[in-house]
């Protein structure tokens, strides 16, 4: 095979600072464009973002030569500090830590219209318990 494919897809959630609802709806969608920027300057590929007041998700297609954790740490450095400059919340932060999932080529879709649809999943459960449900799912997949 003369060139490298590959399809790595990671499913991306990180909280806001004490899970405080700190983003609110007349300025998200700003924040969801001023990621995608961030990323597709990195050539970083977001496929999905999305999320409520107190978290956000991301589906990204990365290269074999990206690490989630530097994508992860450099989107939140950016955009907190991008949130601060703007004057949309001045002493907005993201909690510490992240969830990064792989994600089938075969189940991209379906992740993609997950995190599309945040307000729905969210209508009656809080972030926490939508964590706690991701988080068995994942764990009932994976093989042991």
């Amino acid at each position: 095979m003369p060139s490298t494919f590959s399809a790595l897809h990671v499913h991306v959630i990180f909280s806001t600072k004490e899970r405080l609802p700190l983003i609110l709806a007349a300025w998200k969608d700003r924040l969801h464009g001023f990621m995608t920027s961030i990323l597709i300057h990195r050539d970083v590929e977001p496929l999905a973002i999305g999320g409520v007041t107190d978290h956000v998700h991301l589906l990204l297609r990365l290269k074999p030569i990206h690490s989630p954790a530097e994508i992860v740490r450099e989107l939140k450095s950016v955009t907190s500090k991008w949130i601060r400059e703007e004057r949309l919340d001045a002493a907005f932060a993201w909690q510490e830590g992240y969830g990064a999932i792989s994600v089938s080529p075969s189940n991209v879709r379906a992740v993609c219209r997950y995190i599309e649809n945040q307000e729905e999943h969210h209508r009656g459960r809080t972030t926490e318990e939508e964590f706690q449900d991701f988080l068995k799912k994942v764990m009932a997949d994976s093989p042991r």
